[in-house]
């Protein structure tokens, strides 16, 4: 085999490698040889099949899973003799020429390609000792254990039909139409709708003109869609519906107790209380991690500045711009209603990509250097929870991560990287600030920018 560098520019590599027709033809030879004890042909015995019969049936095919594997094999010994690191997979350009293709799977040209990659590049970590940071705690008061639990209490409650006025908290079964312009609507019609009055379900104030109302009204309720409303046509305009009163039901009393608490699998009302505690004490602790992670980014990426591999960039940007679009295209929306341009919001995206890639590569470098690994068991575990997820189709999920290796890195990647963050708490400079669950769920639109 020859190699020869043929551009070396930055991160960009670009390798011409010849393979000799010889070792291509011996290498067939070998795999028609294995090939004779395993196929059955009509007219030949097992393992007597002649070998220049099996190279005219079988010699092209053959010969182009051997050209795959030489180039899979020729990419990583080219790295390892090298000495680099190839930022994605190489890619290869092959002869165009059918000509030269049909003498390449014949034995009777040699392979000549080449092959192009990026390198990861070599970077100096920043100093990780003086990192510091503010973390924000918020703890759950009794009040708010309170509240779940009265909401629990209505949301479970049965309805019992009344003849009377509704009043807030009943629930009404109705019929409406809504109207913009004296025009229906899509999606504003419904022959049964549900309503319950102060759940503050529905568009603002379409509750409230409910109440007073009683089976067999019509009334006429006007209200105005949010601005931000997911609907692009619908944001910010006014409506009308019409509404028919076909039910209306208030809540039966529940008495909260032990024997209430036993409904939901738990033994005691005070065991329910313990839980809803943990469970809000747990989101508001994923709010925390989520505020000092974001700050712990902050300052590696502050602390480092390197050439980027553009390829892995450029795909990162293509992730987070679909993603966008999608967004964008399912609540109707546009550019100009995020009050930005197309060409300015892919600069800050791609800002946001670039950001993505060179904190990935420093989180890799520190987790290689202070040998943080990801367990087998670590991603089984992880394997169950996505499989979880998809109830019904439990055994294509498993048999998709199983037969793709990088839906299987997908999993491995946000452990290892919460792993390293983990080790750099430890590192940094933590201060403690009690702040209100308001405070602590602030700008998580930006937090999820990470």
């Amino acid at each position: 085999m020859q190699v020869t560098e043929t551009l070396n520019e930055g991160l960009k590599r670009e390798i011409q490698i010849v393979v000799p027709a010889t070792e291509l033809d011996s290498r067939l030879s070998a795999r028609l040889e294995e090939m004779r004890g395993q196929v059955k042909l009509n007219g030949f015995r097992p393992g007597k099949v002649p070998t220049a019969h099996l190279r005219r049936l079988y010699g092209k095919s053959a010969m182009a899973e051997i050209v795959q594997d030489v180039l899979n094999e020729n990419a990583r010994k080219t790295l390892e003799e090298r000495g680099e690191r190839a930022a994605m997979q190489p890619s290869f350009e092959l002869p165009e020429s059918e000509d030269e293709t049909v003498e390449i799977l014949s034995g009777k040209r040699d392979l000549a390609y080449k092959m192009t990659y990026e390198i990861l590049p070599a970077f100096t970590l920043g100093e990780l000792s003086g990192i510091k940071i503010d973390r924000p705690v918020a703890g759950v008061t009794d009040e708010e254990v309170d509240t779940e639990v009265n909401k629990l209490a209505r949301d479970s409650s049965e309805y019992s039909p009344k003849e009377g006025a509704a009043e807030t908290g009943d629930r009404l079964t109705i019929s409406y139409v809504g109207k913009i312009d004296g025009e229906p609507f899509e999606g504003g019609a419904d022959e049964n709708g549900m309503v319950q009055i102060g759940s503050g379900r529905f568009i603002p104030g379409f509750e409230d003109q409910l109440i007073g109302a009683k089976v067999g009204d019509e009334r006429v309720l006007n209200v105005t869609f949010p601005e931000d409303y997911g609907s692009k046509t619908l944001a910010g305009k006014a409506a009308t519906f019409d509404v028919v009163v076909k039910e209306v039901s208030s809540p039966v009393a529940v008495t909260v107790d032990d024997e209430w608490a036993k409904k939901f699998g738990i033994e005691s009302l005070e065991k329910l209380r313990e839980t809803i505690r943990e469970q809000m004490q747990g989101q508001l602790n994923v709010a925390t991690r989520t505020k000092i992670k974001r700050q712990l980014l902050d300052q590696l990426d502050e602390r480092h500045t390197f050439e980027l591999p553009p390829t892995m960039v450029e795909q990162e940007f293509q992730n987070v711009w679909n993603q966008v679009t999608q967004d964008l295209e399912r609540s109707g929306r546009s550019f100009a209603d995020e009050e930005t341009t197309e060409d300015a919001a892919k600069a800050d995206y791609r800002k946001i990509a670039e950001r993505r890639v060179r904190l990935g590569l420093v989180l890799s470098e520190i987790g290689e250097k202070n040998q943080i690994q990801v367990t087998d068991e670590e991603v089984q575990k992880a394997l169950v929870d996505r499989i979880r997820q998809y109830p019904g189709q439990e055994k294509q999920v498993y048999d998709f991560y199983k037969e793709n290796p990088e839906a299987l890195a997908s999993l491995r990647a946000p452990i290892f990287e919460e792993k390293v963050v983990d080790h750099l708490l430890t590192l940094a400079d933590i201060t403690d600030r009690t702040v209100s669950r308001e405070e602590l769920f602030k700008d998580d639109e930006e937090d999820a920018k990470v």
